[in-house]
């Protein structure tokens, strides 16, 4: 399931704005009570002043009492419709290179989205969890388990409701089927992970896992998770190498709440030594399960 949001969605709605003759310090002083980096100067032209503008004048030595938010600004703004797609936004502010845009519709601002809000979701959209099948269980997000699974999820009290500090915990060994099915689905034939007597001869000592199936229990550990798990960015570290036949446990642990439902995770898999073999994070969308 592709995580594919429009700038609706990431957007900030609560923006700053100010005439043209608001004066200099009252630019300073709304950046400062609103903490944000940029205040929209609404009028024609439109334009837009920042952080930086603010300490330029500043340094200039100018008398920041006889200077407008018209004589800052930069203009003309550049804008995005509210229905464009992330991408569109990535593409509109590497081509102006600029790290705000302003959101309009009809003319009208309806919002601000800048490259912090974008950065959760870069450098690519990615696909969720595999499609279900069989009969669902409606206590976890996935319809079917296999013997020898193991998935746990720890609610910090808040009644099914995933919030920051809860855990979900999913364990599986990975042998050799896996690997194997996971090479043909993928066209992934390394010889380090199908070939015995050539792994052995390699640093690692024998066959180990791809790495990408590995991780894929850190998908499978968030497929669980009650409602529905939408993917929308993932990094990954590579750490150690996980053997065939190798029992791993995936541990996702929500730890920023990022608004409109989505969430910041840490995302770890442990090998059976205990140590980190895949180290990373995650943000994702927490939707409820369709009826």
């Amino acid at each position: 399931m592709l995580g594919s949001l429009s700038v609706e969605e990431i957007m900030i709605s609560d923006v700053d704005v100010l005439g043209r003759s608001a004066g200099a310090r009252t630019v300073a002083r709304t950046l400062r009570e609103g903490d944000v980096g940029a205040v929209i100067v609404d009028g024609d032209p439109r334009g837009i002043v920042t952080q930086t503008d603010v300490v330029d004048l500043l340094a200039s030595g100018r008398d920041a009492a006889a200077v407008s938010a018209s004589e800052m600004m930069s203009s003309p703004l550049v804008t995005i419709a509210p229905d464009a797609t992330i991408e569109d936004a990535v593409r509109e502010m590497a081509h102006h290179g600029v790290e705000r845009l302003v959101v309009t519709e009809a003319e009208e601002i309806v919002g601000v989205v800048t490259t912090g809000e974008v950065s959760y979701y870069v450098p690519k959209l990615v696909p969720g969890r595999p499609e279900e099948r069989g009969e669902s269980d409606p206590r976890i997000g996935v319809s079917y388990a296999e013997e020898g699974w193991e998935f746990e999820h720890e609610d910090r009290e808040t009644r099914g409701e995933i919030d920051v500090g809860d855990r979900v915990r999913f364990t599986k060994q990975i042998d050799d089927a896996d690997v194997r099915a996971f090479a043909e689905a993928s066209g992934d034939t390394n010889r380090l992970h199908l070939d015995e007597s050539y792994a052995a001869r390699t640093r690692f000592g024998g066959r180990i896992v791809h790495g990408l199936l590995a991780a894929g229990l850190i998908s499978a550990a968030l497929a669980r998770i009650p409602g529905l798990t939408i993917y929308l960015s993932q990094d990954l570290s590579f750490r150690e190498p996980v053997d065939v036949g190798e029992t791993v446990t995936a541990i996702c642990e929500f730890v920023k709440s990022l608004g409109a439902d989505r969430y910041r995770l840490t995302t770890r898999l442990y090998g059976a030594d205990g140590e980190v073999a895949i180290d990373g994070t995650a943000t994702v969308m927490m939707l409820s399960v369709p009826a």
